[in-house]
């Protein structure tokens, strides 16, 4: 919601509302509480992107219950611009309500160069979450996550600069992300030792990618960790837009490292078969793909990205319709898998 004050500048004010509608779920055995849907800044919150298009989908999503907002070191282009732009948001809008909020960052791919500034060294970690903060104008995060396994770093080292991380301060949880089954059970158990609130793991999950399925939502359960899920709607396929092929313009048609033309056209049949279960439901495909995700008791909340405000409104209604009879998953199975 916003409002002109007397100089006619846009001010904001949030909907009282907000809290009316959201599905909140608890993250494993800890005490937060997350929003089924989550907001990530990897796209369209860079200095390349509308700073106020960016300003107003996050108005949006806070209007709607969304209190959790994702972000890593390097999201932008350029690296570091979306934390960037975040903070300028924060300062002006949300200087009120940051007690509200639940404020992820993350550190773990290239993000400066030299040995220091990538992977998960006790030295990158803990400088990257001081530039981090810096950006944003933080004075902590809620969470901080390493990004990605680093095969060299000793774990032990990894998992003690996040302890040391929350006993200064800086973060109040620590999660992992990209880790695999065991590598998970590994960190939870020197984080239990460590004495430190481990709460969650983000990982990349949809009906086209189900590998979170082999062991790691098990492991979770049993260390009382949550998921939260990242390109629920496999970059975009799992949506309207390639239904009747690949239109110009789009991620697909560019030929983007993440999604091309031959991954499109190798899942179109199953992407139109899903569409016809989507629509006898009520939904749309992905409306139906992020309620396909919620279904699974680990997972806390579905992160999705957002071009627009009405893109958000309208991948939020997912929240109308979370429940599937057992033959409608039985036929998404034969379809996907």
């Amino acid at each position: 919601m916003q409002i002109n004050d007397k100089s006619g500048v846009t001010e904001y004010k949030a909907s009282q509302e907000r809290y009316n509608t959201m599905t909140y779920n608890r993250t494993g055995k800890s005490g937060v509480l997350l929003p089924a849907i989550s907001l990530g800044l990897w796209h369209n919150f860079g200095f390349v992107d509308s700073l106020q298009n960016g300003r107003d989908i996050i108005r949006c999503a806070f209007d709607l219950g969304i209190t959790h907002f994702d972000l890593a070191n390097n999201y932008g282009p350029p690296y570091g611009s979306a934390e960037e732009n975040f903070g300028t948001i924060l300062k002006q809008d949300f200087k009120n309500y940051r007690d509200e909020l639940f404020m992820a960052t993350k550190a773990g791919f290239d993000m400066w160069p030299g040995p220091y500034g990538n992977l998960g060294s006790r030295k990158y970690l803990i400088s990257s979450l001081d530039q981090s903060l810096k950006r944003m104008g933080l004075d902590y995060v809620d969470i901080f996550y390493h990004h990605r396994p680093d095969p060299e770093t000793p774990l032990e080292e990894t998992m003690g600069a996040l302890a040391d991380i929350v006993r200064q301060g800086k973060a109040l949880y620590v999660g992992i992300s990209n880790y695999k089954p065991e590598e998970t059970q590994q960190a939870a158990n020197l984080l239990k030792d460590l004495n430190v609130p481990f709460i969650l793991h983000q990982a990349r999950y949809s009906m086209f990618d189900r590998w979170v399925e082999n062991g790691l939502l098990e492991t979770l359960e049993q260390n009382g960790v949550g998921c939260i899920a990242f390109s629920p709607l496999a970059q975009g396929m799992l949506t309207d837009k390639y239904l009747k092929g690949i239109p110009e313009g789009s991620r697909a048609a560019k030929n983007m490292s993440y999604l091309n033309t031959d991954t499109v056209n190798s899942n179109l049949v199953k992407i139109q078969k899903l569409n016809t279960i989507a629509q006898e439901r009520g939904q749309k495909l992905s409306q139906m793909a992020v309620a396909w995700i919620l279904r699974q008791p680990a997972v806390a909340s579905v992160l999705l990205g957002a071009s627009s405000a009405n893109q958000l409104k309208e991948n939020l209604k997912a929240l109308d319709n979370l429940d599937f009879s057992e033959e409608e998953l039985q036929l998404i199975d034969g379809i996907v898998g």
